[in-house]
């Protein structure tokens, strides 16, 4: 069975994911930024009898500096990777800046897998591996803007940043297709998920949360796709798809902009090239 990296482990989708990836074998290296959530979604992992290992590794990924040095302790710890999830992600009610200085939906959200995947894509390459994003149908009210990604020249509005971070989700998805064949790399729509998503800060969004709850989806059901993504022999034949009920379904007209795709890809790598540099 394959080894598997798999991002916000430890809530919602992650968890649940977590649960059936051990659960059939797969040996597993979460990630979470608790270190207690990450142990007691280990421990539950294990205790699904897969059998194979599940490793722990707490980082705050919303610190290019913690993704680097991430990045560096799954490269010295697993000579071989052969699926990479990029479940982490999050929604903010109001704009926050993080210490590298860039708005903290779009750095966690998408710099984040972004620059982690980057760093990873050797180890991924020689297993011919997969790269799975959780993306949204959310990414279809966007409208992306390469010249204001991070709302410094514009309002910035909750909703909007989470559906951008889910646009550059795809656009990435597509131009890594692009630029590295060989690897499968799609990305998914869980659906409307019951989970800690959405609560981070406003009381606002948690009484929305709340309330919208009774019309949401258990995270074993925004799992499935992930879970298909990364084990199933079907799924090593999709390259480059947006994934929505284990079939690839057609995104945003943005999100099939190669020129975008191409120009994000550009700009995210020119930001993170030295962003954490000093803190791995």
């Amino acid at each position: 069975m394959p080894m598997v990296v798999l991002t916000g482990a430890t809530r919602g989708i992650g968890r649940a994911a977590a649960l059936v990836l051990a659960q059939r074998g797969a040996e597993l290296a979460l990630v979470g930024r608790d270190e207690a959530r990450v142990a007691a979604t280990a421990h539950a992992a294990r205790a699904t009898g897969g059998g194979a290992p599940v490793h722990e590794h707490v980082a705050d990924l919303s610190q290019m500096g913690e993704v680097r040095r991430l990045a560096n302790d799954l490269l010295e710890r697993y000579p071989r990777i052969d699926v990479l999830a990029n479940n982490v992600g999050a929604l903010f009610t109001e704009r926050h800046v993080t210490a590298d200085g860039f708005e903290l939906t779009f750095a966690l959200n998408h710099l984040s897998p972004f620059l982690l995947t980057t760093l990873l894509l050797d180890r991924l390459l020689a297993s011919r591996g997969r790269v799975i994003t959780t993306s949204s149908d959310a990414h279809k009210a966007a409208r992306l803007d390469l010249d204001d990604l991070q709302f410094e020249h514009s309002r910035y509005r909750a909703g909007q940043a989470y559906a951008r971070s889910k646009l550059c989700n795809i656009l990435f998805t597509k131009e890594l297709q692009r630029r590295r064949p060989d690897l499968a790399v799609n990305c998914f729509h869980p659906g409307l998920i019951r989970s800690g998503f959405g609560k981070n800060d406003g009381r606002l969004a948690r009484i929305s949360m709340i309330a919208a709850g009774p019309f949401m989806h258990s995270p074993a059901s925004g799992a499935r796709p992930l879970v298909w993504l990364a084990l199933d022999p079907n799924a090593a034949d999709l390259h480059g798809q947006y994934v929505e009920k284990q079939r690839p379904v057609e995104p945003s007209a943005q999100a099939r902009d190669d020129e975008l795709a191409a120009g994000l890809w550009d700009r995210s790598l020119a930001l993170t090239a030295r962003a954490g540099m000093g803190r791995r």
